[in-house]
């Protein structure tokens, strides 16, 4: 059986790369909502129906377990989906523990970089109250990155002009970028040629695919299988064939993500 992936589009994949390195002998599914994205600037109720709509047809295809690669779509529909579904589903959530852990007594601040949905839900908003005693946790949306993403434009002129726009200019009171979107791993260079050098980047995806291990551990899930699996990739429900679409997918998972 395979593992599904799913995220608002390619952002996901930055995921997926890291259970390609822990788990090489999964098959794995990955979808891709690309004609949707981006879904931090819709409402709740259609991301959760976007969303819905996407793990109906993994289900057909007979997952395992399900990893909700976008923030995003965790915040807006993973309780609703544990609720309807059999199978394990592992959500993502921003790495603000460690970064609030590390920079407590060192005086430096946290910012958080993520979509402008994901910052206001309930369930970000829970997260920041539990591990943000001293708080010194901030908040920004970048849209646009995941825009640029999408669009497979990963650095240049115009995303470091953007980064600079929106980055705040009492930049050096932070000592940790969090990096709360999975598209957002995609501009690592770029943000640190962006940002002061001192400043840490973090996301939350290798803690993701630690979590992912120790659910399908505890499930006798694990693949049994001593061969590489394999990854199918579906775009908005329509399986990707295309030479062009699958060469860039597999640029992210296996080669630079500038493209």
């Amino acid at each position: 059986m395979n593992i599904g992936f799913f995220d608002s589009g390619i952002g996901g994949l930055s995921v997926l790369r890291e259970a390609l390195t822990l788990l090489p002998n999964e098959n794995y599914i990955y979808y891709a909502d690309s004609d949707n994205a981006p879904y931090g600037t819709k409402t709740k109720e259609e991301v959760k129906k976007l969303t819905f709509d996407a793990v109906k047809l993994l289900d057909e295809r007979k997952i395992k377990a399900l990893v909700i690669a976008c923030n995003t779509a965790t915040s807006a529909a993973v309780r609703d989906l544990r609720e309807v579904y059999g199978f394990p589903v592992i959500g993502m959530e921003p790495a603000v523990k460690p970064a609030v852990e590390k920079n407590n007594n060192g005086g430096k601040r946290v910012l958080v970089l993520a979509t402008a949905l994901t910052l206001k839900e309930e369930k970000f908003q829970n997260l920041v109250s539990r591990f943000d005693a001293g708080h010194i946790v901030d908040m920004l949306p970048a849209p646009k990155l995941v825009e640029f993403a999408e669009k497979y434009i990963f650095s240049g002129p115009d995303v470091s002009e953007y980064i600079k726009e929106i980055m705040p200019q009492n930049i050096n009171q932070y000592g940790t970028l969090v990096l709360g979107c999975t598209h957002f791993p995609l501009f690592r260079e770029a943000l640190e040629e962006s940002i002061p050098k001192n400043i840490d980047i973090i996301d939350g995806n290798k803690g993701t695919v630690n979590h992912l291990i120790d659910i399908l551990k505890n499930n006798d899930l694990l693949s049994q299988s001593n061969q590489k699996g394999s990854v199918t990739f579906y775009k908005s429900g329509v399986e990707v064939k295309d030479h062009i679409t699958l060469s860039n997918y597999e640029k992210i998972l296996y080669g630079s993500s500038a493209l």
